[in-house]
């Protein structure tokens, strides 16, 4: 039996004055999280006035333990630099495994159950970023 490949990580950043989204769409596991945390930690590095980082979920399809423990890594770098952390369109079982874990309270939750994410805030300019360096 030939084993498939795993689906990867897309991980794709729009930045703007005071706000960045990172979109993620596929696994978020042990062979990803580490890729995310990086980026995430581009984005706050990138723009000292960063106010509010964006992590649009809607294209997750799974989250293990590896994956929770990016995000509060994350929240780590956001908490500590006055950033607010926002989840946009958290999959059911996201939601759930940070609220089994206790930890959906450190996060801001936008859009639960929409379809799409919009720009964030309306008016404002956001531009692609590429990746930092290559990914593994």
């Amino acid at each position: 039996m030939t084993e498939r490949p795993r689906p990867p990580l897309t991980l794709a950043v729009e930045a703007g004055p005071g706000a960045a989204r990172l979109r993620l769409a596929g696994d978020l596991d042990y062979d990803t999280s580490e890729q995310f945390v990086e980026r995430a930690q581009a984005c706050l590095a990138a723009d000292p006035g960063l106010r509010d980082l964006f992590l649009d979920c809607s294209g997750l399809r799974l989250c293990d333990s590896m994956g929770v423990s990016g995000l509060l890594l994350i929240h780590r770098g956001t908490a500590s630099r006055g950033v607010a952390l926002h989840l946009e369109h958290p999959p059911a079982f996201l939601r759930r495994v940070l609220d089994v874990t206790g930890t959906l309270r450190l996060f801001v939750l936008d859009g639960a159950g929409q379809e799409e994410s919009g720009p964030l805030p309306v008016g404002t300019r956001y531009e692609p970023v590429p990746p930092s360096g290559p990914s593994g």
